[in-house]
């Protein structure tokens, strides 16, 4: 776990409470940036501005609005905010527990771990058994920082993780989204495309697939702060004319295969 809490509550399962700290369970490395004055590369600043007079406009003179739709708003002070804001609490409740492929997928957010805060910990233990044995996840709601979460309590690694959970009218259902079309594919697409599946058949491994986008641009900026001149590769555009779907599962087969021979090769000289 990281070495720092972020946040400490208890989590309340019936009359049972369980003193926990949370912990992030990811990370932002996103790669940001400054707006700089192309003149002097001085930081340059933001502010709000009046879409008639162009002349800025203080944060005392701004207000916020709920739009209605054609120019219209529902203006709404900092108090009438505060009034509908929840209460805030440290209590993680767990309304109920449900099958752990209950919840689909689109539904996961933000995970957190969960490590016991005090010097006993064996309710905490008590649970991480009951939920694995079980094959369970407990739905919580809680109130951290002002908002509302509502949450799955799992159990990853043998320890406790906290992922909030979207809404359900933040999830698009199957039924709402459009319905795929087109034809069927014939018996040789069929059998290509399930070769090409277990070809690719493997474990995953995380540490395979980063952001490589973020790497080309770290690395940018590695060569341009010790002065190197960066020269920027030609954009060949692609195709117009899209290849068959027998064509194009072919030439993937082909690269897979190709790509995967040095891999027995190598399994081959080691076994």
């Amino acid at each position: 776990m990281p070495g720092r809490a972020i946040w400490k509550a208890v989590v309340r399962v019936g009359e049972i409470e369980m003193p926990v700290k949370l912990y992030s369970g990811i990370q932002d490395v996103d790669v940001h940036f400054r707006l700089l004055h192309d003149r002097d590369r001085a930081p340059v600043k933001q502010m709000m501005v009046s879409p008639d007079s162009g002349g800025e406009v203080s944060s005392e003179n701004i207000q916020k609005g709920a739009p209605l739709g054609r120019g219209r708003f529902v203006v709404l002070t900092d108090e009438e905010l505060a009034s509908v804001e929840p209460e805030e609490s440290r209590v993680i409740e767990v309304v109920r527990f449900v099958p752990t492929q209950a919840l689909d997928v689109a539904f996961y957010d933000r995970p957190y771990w969960l490590g016991p805060d005090g010097r006993d910990d064996g309710t905490y233990w008590a649970l991480v058994d009951a939920l694995s044995s079980e094959e369970r996840e407990g739905i919580a709601r809680w109130v951290m920082r002002k908002r509302a979460y509502t949450g799955a309590l799992r159990v990853r690694d043998e320890r406790l993780v906290l992922i909030t959970t979207r809404h359900a009218g933040e999830v698009i259902e199957p039924d709402e989204a459009p319905k795929p079309t087109g034809r069927a594919p014939d018996p040789k697409e069929m059998a290509m495309a399930e070769q090409l599946v277990a070809m690719l058949e493997g474990p995953f491994e995380p540490e395979q697939y980063r952001d490589e986008y973020r790497d080309r641009v770290l690395e940018l900026v590695k060569r341009k702060a010790r002065g190197e001149k960066v020269v920027l590769p030609k954009i060949v555009p692609k195709p117009a004319s899209a290849p068959s779907l027998t064509d194009a599962l072919r030439k993937s087969l082909s690269a897979v295969s190709t790509a995967a021979s040095p891999r027995r090769a190598k399994r081959r000289a080691h076994g």
